[in-house]
């Protein structure tokens, strides 16, 4: 592609130009070709530049119907020796080159050409500069992007909506969803396309709920235009991602009174939202209709869905289900298994895959695979195990798969192996305020408050903060989101009184709170105050205050849940005959008759 750019501006000879320039035989030109049979095969003669020259138009599509880089240098070859070759340079060629840069991996070349063009003088139009921006947003180039928006507003091209659908996806793509948001309001004659694109950028940037109430707008206002296929696909993703099962219910049934059910990516989606809002019956109801379209992805997502709502067993028959309809597994499906697998504590079936893998279906362990055995092995005690399988992988460890085992070491109170992987991910300059907080947890479990206190000194030094809990409950089609000791809701009056009262009755069915989940050297009295109001208990008090009685509370956690507020929805379970969904960062707890789904294996 560099070549012919070189080529294309003249700034050198391409040595194309210079081989086919010189005379040579037949034979030689069947063997730039590639081979004389290859060259018979392929029904475009090389013509001596005496020949009649091959019209444009039969060109075009004889290049449209390439399949082998072969046949293209035949082309090319022609063309340069029959001198069949614009003689100016128009804008279209250019064009024609920016986008192709743009689908490269050499996206900074078409920005590169684009400010060329300009240089020269060439009067650009929407198409160049849509194909500009592609290449900022291939390699994020959010300063490029702003250059090329101010060149639209001074050619006046600020009113061409594809253009400005374009200039969205790159803020987007750069998290300037404020500024992507800007450009929409600034569109003339807003189209689905332009919704679409402002739903992905705010899915992207995790503004799930603006997502959502952007399917309502669109609903509800008289705009032209109305969702389509790919504004399902976006609110699927945010439905998933914000646990609003009931937004995805309206969304699927959208989807099928117009006409989009059939789509097998839309299908996907939907197993795969109904997972992870904790449904593996409506899950499991869009896989079986599927019927003779499913395939790899739709028995890996299913196989996910299992994983992650902790049916392990389920998942390994799904898993050989799969192969036994003749459907060969691919990488996903072997994370989703083996997921499975850790999630439940199958340490002998996970070890059988592992090696199934690459024995029987020739798929090498990639960063995923190992990351799933590091947890596998560490959550069922096996930390030197974990410990060596990381120094033995044939790909190197990233953060994730130390941070992985850290959490093994936290549980099972190893600290001393602990602090060896802390030092890994120093030297992987990858440390985040979730590793020191498992330290705390580590050295509080131990009742080292010295290390405790050094561990949060350090911290505050360097300005390490860490993420707050937050967990969100959807209610009538809204979603409502807590913090611990939250008060910005408008009804956290009601929510505490509720919460205060669930408190005193679970305390009468057994309901001791776990005092080692509080990480601050306080009394015994004082521990249990703040373990009282975490963003879980908020939200499960919130969803007990506003549904009947025996409705299921579905709650979305953004962090590890606490042993006190696993518990605390145990006791809830059976004491007030509710089953309680909760999903945290990495699986789902199904809470009924004061048991969970986990076994409490997480």
């Amino acid at each position: 592609m560099r070549l012919l750019w070189r080529s294309f501006l003249g700034r050198r000879r391409s040595p194309w130009l210079l081989l086919f320039r010189r005379r040579r035989s037949s034979s030689s030109v069947s063997c730039l070709a590639g081979s004389a049979t290859a060259a018979s095969q392929f029904p475009l003669s090389l013509r001596p530049p005496t020949a009649a020259p091959i019209y444009h138009q039969d060109l075009v599509s004889r290049i449209k119907s390439c399949t082998h880089k072969t046949h293209l240098l035949q082309i090319h070859a022609h063309l340069i020796r029959t001198h069949d070759l614009s003689p100016s340079h128009s804008l279209k060629l250019y064009n024609t080159l920016i986008r192709a840069f743009s689908m490269s991996d050499s996206p900074e070349e078409g920005f590169r050409l684009y400010r060329e063009i300009r240089r020269r003088g060439i009067q650009v139009d929407p198409v160049s500069s849509s194909f500009a921006i592609k290449c900022c947003v291939k390699f994020q180039y959010l300063f490029g992007g702003v250059q090329v928006h101010g060149r639209i507003l001074t050619d006046g091209h600020h009113r061409d909506g594809l253009l400005l659908a374009t200039l969205m996806n790159l803020y987007s793509a750069c998290k300037r969803f404020e500024d992507g948001r800007k450009v929409f309001d600034e569109i003339p004659c807003r189209d689905t396309v332009s919704w679409n694109v402002l739903i992905s950028c705010y899915v992207r940037n995790k503004r799930t709920r603006d997502a959502l109430e952007l399917f309502d707008l669109m609903l509800n206002a008289d705009l032209g235009c109305k969702p389509d296929h790919v504004t399902c696909l976006h609110l699927l993703q945010a439905c998933a991602n914000l646990n609003a099962l009931e937004f995805g219910e309206k969304v699927h049934k959208y989807i099928e009174q117009n006409g989009f059910g059939g789509a097998t990516n839309l299908c996907h989606s939907l197993i795969s939202m109904y997972s992870r809002c904790g449904n593996l019956e409506k899950a499991y109801e869009v896989f079986a209709g599927m019927q003779g379209k499913m395939n790899v992805v739709s028995w890996s997502a299913w196989i996910s869905g299992l994983a992650m709502n902790g049916c392990g067993r389920d998942a390994i028959e799904a898993f050989f289900e799969m192969i036994r309809s003749g459907v060969p597994p691919d990488d996903q499906t072997f994370t989703g298994v083996l997921s499975a697998c850790s999630h439940s504590g199958l340490v002998d079936e996970g070890m059988m895959l592992f090696e199934k893998m690459s024995r029987d279906f020739n798929l090498l362990p990639n960063i995923h695979h190992y990351g799933c055995m590091v947890h596998l092995l560490g959550r069922a005690g096996l930390l030197d195990q974990a410990y060596e399988l990381i120094l033995s992988m044939r790909v190197r460890p990233d953060s994730t798969m130390w941070r992985t085992l850290l959490n093994a070491c936290r549980i099972h109170g190893h600290v001393s192996l602990g602090e060896r992987v802390v030092e890994h991910l120093i030297e992987l300059k990858a440390q985040e305020a979730g590793d020191y907080v498992l330290l705390l947890n580590m050295y509080s479990s131990a009742g080292n408050w010295d290390k405790v206190t050094e561990v949060r000194q350090f911290m505050k030094e360097r300005g390490i903060q860490t993420t707050p809990g937050s967990s969100t409950i959807e209610f009538a089609g809204v979603v409502h989101e807590f913090t611990v000791d939250d008060i910005s809701h408008p009804r956290h009056p009601e929510v505490y009184a509720a919460l205060d009262e669930i408190g005193q009755q679970l305390r009468i069915a057994g309901y001791v709170p776990e005092i080692s989940s509080e990480l601050h050297n306080l009394s015994v009295d004082e521990k249990g105050y703040h373990l009282s109001y975490h963003s879980e208990k908020l939200a499960i008090a919130f969803g007990v205050l506003m549904t009947p009685p025996g409705k299921t509370v579905r709650i979305a956690n953004n962090v590890r849940i606490c042993v006190d507020c696993h518990n605390f929805a145990k006791v809830l379970s059976s004491a007030y005959n509710r089953e309680v969904v909760i999903r945290d960062r990495s699986r789902f707890h199904h809470f009924r008759g004061g048991v969970c789904s986990c076994e409490d294996y997480w």
